[in-house]
């Protein structure tokens, strides 16, 4: 069964291209452990980085988006699809090539191991096809 997952390849498989490896930090937000680093827009009436001052970071741009071909794209080529049960498995039959699924989170143990045995009839990669099997085992 390991076997025959590992051989699963997507059709195309395009060299990704990132812009830009760091993430966009909002701007001093190194200063304060209680301010949040997810990038928001400077507001303010004189800041220097709103008004962007040599030596402040790089602002968040249109133009460094990925692009579209490889936007949603795993490193192994193939595009991620959240699946919840068998019927939702079911709509991959014919995208097998391009999607590979990965069992929510919230899927019980039990499910998951009907799903994985029908993503392997059906040739469909399963993204995390041990997760919650392994700790049902050890105990």
């Amino acid at each position: 069964m390991v076997g025959s997952r590992s051989k699963l390849r997507p059709a195309s498989r395009p060299k990704i291209v990132k812009k830009k490896s760091n993430k966009f930090v909002r701007f001093e937000a190194d200063m304060w452990k209680r301010m949040n680093p997810a990038w928001r827009k400077p507001h303010g009436m004189d800041g220097r980085f709103r008004r962007h001052f040599k030596g402040t970071p790089k602002h968040v741009k249109i133009g460094y988006g990925s692009n579209k071909k490889t936007r949603f794209l795993m490193p192994d080529g193939f595009v991620k699809f959240v699946v919840n049960n068998v019927a939702e498995l079911e709509l991959l039959l014919m995208h097998n090539k391009k999607y590979a699924c990965e069992i929510a989170h919230n899927v019980s143990a039990r499910k998951r191991k009907v799903i994985v045995e029908r993503a392997d009839q059906l040739s469909i990669k399963v993204t995390n096809p041990d997760a919650r099997l392994r700790s049902e085992e050890a105990e």
